[in-house]
């Protein structure tokens, strides 16, 4: 996943915090290997109006594979906290205020995850991965993010907050889209370059 905005290229970080579970188990950790940095581009504003929904419509992956002793179906959405060292993850419906992320697909070693994901839950058990569950964050068109990080990772927030690290408003998600342009010029979003879709934002 890439963070960008239509116009000239600045190099940025989108921060997404890992965790992992008693049982060895651990998430992507901050920008470390298998993260995908995020580009913030800056453009000329955008006029144009959007109307948010409140569904969420991002492409998942299929892939299976792997045993984690936590239950999760592919899109299925997770709450996941704690830290790398000393993690959470539960059910949480999709959308609520609990959720975080969604589960996009599922696999033997996290290394298997598709490319762009935004993050990995895996267990291992005597230092050997045993499976993961590949992520991407909960996106709701309509709904704002505090994509932020810190020791929670991403966090759902009330789209009137004005003390978000790093808030963004949702507009849209387009698919069939390699580029930030998708959204309109002058305009925020992450490029998923992999799985080819954009989820366009409006920074808070």
């Amino acid at each position: 996943m890439t963070m960008a905005v239509a116009g000239a290229a600045v190099a940025a970080g989108l921060v997404v915090a890992g965790c992992s579970s008693t049982i060895e188990g651990r998430a992507q950790p901050v920008m470390e290997t298998g993260t995908v940095n995020a580009v913030d581009v800056t453009g000329s504003p955008d006029t144009s109006e959007k109307s948010p929904t409140t569904t969420s419509s991002a492409p998942t992956t299929t892939t299976t594979g792997g045993d984690v002793s936590f239950d999760a179906e592919i899109g299925a959405c997770v709450a996941l906290g704690g830290t790398t060292t000393d993690a959470s993850i539960e059910e949480a419906s999709c959308g609520s205020n609990e959720s975080n992320y969604k589960v996009i697909g599922k696999a033997e070693q996290s290394t298997q995850c598709v490319s762009d994901a935004d993050n990995y839950y895996a267990e291992s058990r005597n230092g050997i991965e045993m499976g993961a569950l590949c992520l991407d964050i909960d996106w709701v068109i309509g709904g704002c993010m505090d994509v932020g990080g810190g020791a929670t990772g991403p966090e759902r927030i009330d789209c009137t907050a004005t003390s978000a690290a790093d808030g963004v408003k949702v507009v849209a998600i387009e698919e069939n889209a390699e580029d930030v342009s998708a959204c309109g010029s002058g305009s925020s979003g992450y490029v998923y370059p992999e799985r080819r879709f954009v989820v366009c934002v409006e920074e808070l």
